[in-house]
Parts: structure tokens; sequence; C-alpha cells
């Protein structure tokens, strides 16, 4: 059987062991990867998922890193291969249109930050992605969670992606309505990675993009925290509000050691520079208990936990008395 070191060893020094990768989070706590790479390029891209798919059995458990918006790495790190896109996956094409046109499809590389494409588009004089000005994610991350936010989501404008199977090999092209795109999911896997993604805007030459923009910047800067944190901690139940379910439950300022629930928006955690991952975990655990026992709705995580027990376990074992973290 080959090992996965063997199988990567055309990566020479750029395939790091032992890597932090919780730092490359924007809550920038958290610990590191037993393998990481950064790839350049779609052909080096093919060249590893064919390795990884080869090596021991396939049975190498993968983590795709985008911008880390939407991720929580825990203190004990991920038994695995950890993988990052680089600059040869942030490229942008936006074709030329003729007034008149129903829409124009731009391709966009999987390692694109979505406030650039909401920049580009808008200056290009297309409409439909401007909710994505003040989201520090990227496009494959958008894709594979549906990101979203006032008003509209990743959905509402995505024609189709190219996807490269990490467990698999596999490089395919998948039509948007195959994807299974919900409220902040997708049935893409975790071994799945976003290589480019196809979104059909629409042309809006007389309409005050910019103007748009710096007022979804200043909302976000008004309604949300700074600092360390991955955005929505939990996702809305139907027809309510997490934030309003914390808020209402008194979780607001609560602080389990490095990490305390924001005094500005109850489904922000915010963590000390320094800080535990492990930390906003356990906080999480024990802000859904309060909201269960208070109003008997359980939340589920919008962050992606790498390397933690399964969130309802510890939920389970909170709310019977047991604590909440392991």
């Amino acid at each position: 059987m080959t090992s996965l070191d063997d199988a990567l060893g055309f990566l020479g020094s750029r395939l790091h062991h032992d890597h932090p990768v919780g730092t490359l989070t924007t809550y920038r706590v958290g610990g590191r990867a037993r393998w990481f790479v950064t790839v350049d390029d779609p052909d080096e891209l093919a060249a590893v998922a064919t390795a990884i798919a080869g090596a021991d059995g396939g049975s190498v458990p993968t983590l795709v890193l985008g911008q880390g918006s939407n991720t929580l790495v825990s203190d004990r790190g991920f038994d695995g291969f950890a993988l990052r896109l680089g600059e040869g996956f942030s490229g942008v094409e936006i074709p030329t249109w003729e007034p008149g046109a129903p829409e124009v499809v731009v391709r966009a590389g999987g390692a694109v930050k979505l406030p650039v494409l909401a920049e580009q588009t808008v200056a290009a004089g297309l409409s439909g992605f401007e909710w994505a000005k003040g989201v520090p994610g990227s496009v494959g991350g958008a894709v594979r969670m549906n990101a979203g936010g006032h008003g509209s989501d990743t959905a509402a404008s995505l024609v189709g992606v190219r996807v490269v199977d990490l467990a698999t090999g596999e490089d395919v092209e998948v039509d948007a309505s195959a994807l299974d795109l919900g409220y902040r999911t997708s049935g893409l896997r975790p071994h799945q990675v976003v290589v480019r993604a196809d979104l059909a805007l629409v042309p809006a030459p007389g309409a005050d993009g910019a103007t748009t923009l710096r007022e979804i910047v200043a909302w976000r800067r008004a309604n949300q925290p700074g600092g360390r944190n991955a955005g929505s901690v939990f996702t809305n139940p139907p027809g309510d509000s997490a934030g309003a379910l914390l808020d209402a439950s008194g979780c607001k300022g609560r602080r389990h050691g490095s990490a305390v629930v924001s005094p500005k928006h109850a489904n922000f955690i915010v963590v000390d520079d320094g800080g535990a991952a492990d930390d906003v975990f356990a906080l999480m655990v024990e802000v859904a208990a309060e909201v269960e026992r208070t109003t008997g709705v359980r939340l589920h995580p919008e962050t992606c936990l790498v390397g933690f027990e399964d969130f309802d376990d510890a939920l389970d074992r909170a709310l019977a008395g047991g604590g909440g973290s392991g």
C-alpha cells in the first residue's frame, strides 16, 4: 500500500507536515493538520487528487480550506490532509455583453474572495452578487455552504461548478440543480473541491451598485462585531432567528474562557487573541443548551467544526448535566 507521503513526493518541500491550519481561519485559533499544501494550478490539483485517492487505501481524511471564514479547527488539530487553493484559482472572467442581454454568465475561480467578486461584477455593470461584499469567504466556500445575506444567496445566481474529488480523483462539471443547495447547505462532500463556479448575473447599467456596496458594508459594521469570529455561529431555525433566540435566552456577553458571545450580535462568538478553539466549541454547546432549555428549540451549527466530537452528542450531554465539550 502506497503511503500518502510517497504518493505526494512530487510536491517536495511544498508538502508541509504538522502544519498550523487553525491560524488560517478567521478565528485564528486551533491546531495543526497532519499534511497541508497550497495548490497553485488545476494540473497540480488533479495530480494531488489522484495521489490521495490511491494512497493508504483511499482512507485519508481531507479538509478543504477556503478563506476560513466559516470554520473552527479544534486545538488538537486535524489528523488528515488539508488543502487550500492558491492564486491559480483566483481568476474572474466577465464577458462583454450587449445592451438588453437578459443575463451574463461570470466565471470565477474557487479561491476568488467574495468581496472582490462583488466589486468586480458591480464595476462591470452587473447585479445579483452585491450581497457578497461583506462576506469574508471564497467562491468555493460560498458554493459549499450556499452562503448568502441581504435577501439573496449563492444559489440565486449559480449555474454550475467544476469539482475535483480528492477521494476518487474525478474532475467533473456539475449543474447547480444537482448540488442540493439549501439554506446554508449543499450536497458537496468534504473531499470535493470547487475549482470554479459560473454565476448568471443581470445587466444593470443604470443602477448605482457602488452605493449598494457601501450600504452593505456600513450595515455589517453597525450590526455585526469585528475581532476574531467566523460569522454566524448557528443557522436560523425555520421561521425564527438564532440571534434572537440566543438574546432572549440571556446569552449575550456570556463567556467561556477565551471565548465570548458578542454583546453586539448574539449569534457571533468572538475569541481573544491567543485564545483556544476548544473554548469556542464549549461556549457553543453552553448557549445552545440554554436556548433549548429556555425555548425548546435546538440550534444547529452553521460553523464547520473540524476535529471536534459530534455537536449534537455534546449538546445532549450538556442538557443531561454531563458537561459540554470533548
